[in-house]
């Protein structure tokens, strides 16, 4: 049994591990451009120096030995016959099973976008606003996202929340916040209702007493180096953080993978590809069936991959007792100081208020997560 996975996200790490326990013998291959972990929720942490780049990159050599995985690296380029070949810049790998785990894409679309740090592309985004930050003495900090119309799961706001009254927290403690004004900005009228009904309203409430203000209901037109340009007008910033809508991997348009609207491979509820045999795809590359509140979020991957991983091992012993993943919503909205929690299931949202408990307990998770891979 060869399993191929393509990625070292946290569906793809998730669904090394999954496999692993499924099958104890199963040969286990990673296809991925890195050997390494870029644990992106504690992104939010860099630019206060609470984290370093270094404290968020882990080397999974000693993960893959520990798994008895094979990495090749190697970039994506595409998956051919019927999902048994995957094709690399590095040559051509065969499978038995696949697990699709490569992420997504921003949509970089808007006009000026170059002009916008987008922060969860990774480790240097989030170092250049350190730099940016520590290098400005006043001015106007914009920060927003959008969304892919195509495909409404597709966005990632929780990460620009926190930013924001990361940010506002961090000015605060350094004693300088009078001296900037802070917007918040998004095409929505009632940004981060995937979070919930009351989230909106509680979180323009924190912006409020913060002395944040709000750009919100109106659509994005583009940006200029100190400009964000929106359908109901435009304002100067001095510094603007935006996180756009994401579409599929880069190499998926030329593939003949099954394709949604909004550019994603297409799954049903076993993370299975539509119209092929032992080919699943998990995480942010994937377009799922579920309730319209569904996010990217690496609890609802590393959920995707448990079930694919499972699903996937069956599958390739004959048996057909699939299981279907769980739609789960859990997120801690941290603001340097406190934390929020969110979770969202079928049965409703639960809200707590911020406490600082919440913000300890996000560390604590973080230390606990990357602890495995280490």
């Amino acid at each position: 049994m060869n399993i191929s996975i393509l990625g070292t996200g946290f569906a793809a790490l998730t669904a090394v591990k999954q496999t692993r326990k499924a099958n104890p013998n199963a040969e286990i291959t990673v296809i991925a451009p890195n050997e390494s972990f870029d644990y992106y929720p504690s992104l939010i942490w860099v630019p206060s120096g609470l984290r370093s780049g270094d404290d968020l990159r882990i080397n999974l050599h000693n993960f893959f030995n520990r798994q008895k995985v094979q990495f090749i690296q190697a970039s994506v380029e595409n998956v051919t016959n019927g999902g048994r070949t995957v094709v690399t810049n590095e040559g051509e790998y065969q499978n038995d099973g696949l697990i699709i785990a490569t992420g997504g894409r921003f949509i970089k679309k808007l006009p000026g976008i170059e002009h916008a740090i987008t922060p969860c592309e990774g480790i240097d985004a989030a170092k250049r606003i350190k730099d940016r930050l520590d290098g400005m003495t006043g001015g106007t900090i914009a920060i927003g996202f959008g969304g892919n119309p195509k495909e409404p799961s597709a966005m990632r706001g929780g990460p620009m929340f926190e930013f924001l009254f990361g940010i506002d927290n961090l000015l605060r403690r350094q004693g300088r916040r009078d001296n900037f004004k802070l917007v918040f900005f998004n095409p929505a009228p009632e940004p981060g209702k995937r979070l919930g009904p009351k989230v909106p309203g509680n979180l323009v409430k924190m912006m409020a007493k913060k002395g944040i203000e709000t750009h919100l209901g109106n659509k994005m037109v583009g940006f200029e180096e100190n400009l964000v340009k929106t359908e109901g007008g435009e304002f100067e910033a001095d510094l603007i953080l935006f996180m756009p809508g994401m579409t599929g991997p880069a190499w998926l348009p030329n593939s003949e993978l099954p394709k949604s609207e909004g550019g994603m491979i297409r799954a049903d509820m076993h993370a299975k590809v539509e119209g092929y045999d032992n080919v699943y795809v998990v995480g942010d590359a994937g377009s799922f069936p579920g309730p319209e509140w569904q996010a990217k979020q690496a609890h609802a991957a590393d959920l995707q991959a448990t079930a694919a991983a499972k699903n996937l091992v069956k599958s390739l012993n004959g048996q057909t007792d699939f299981e279907e993943f769980k739609h789960e919503l859990i997120c801690i909205v941290d603001t340097l100081t406190h934390g929020i929690l969110v979770k969202r299931t079928d049965k409703g949202t639960t809200l707590l208020p911020p406490c600082r408990l919440m913000h300890f307990a996000k560390r604590a998770f973080e230390w606990i997560y990357l602890r495995q891979y280490r």
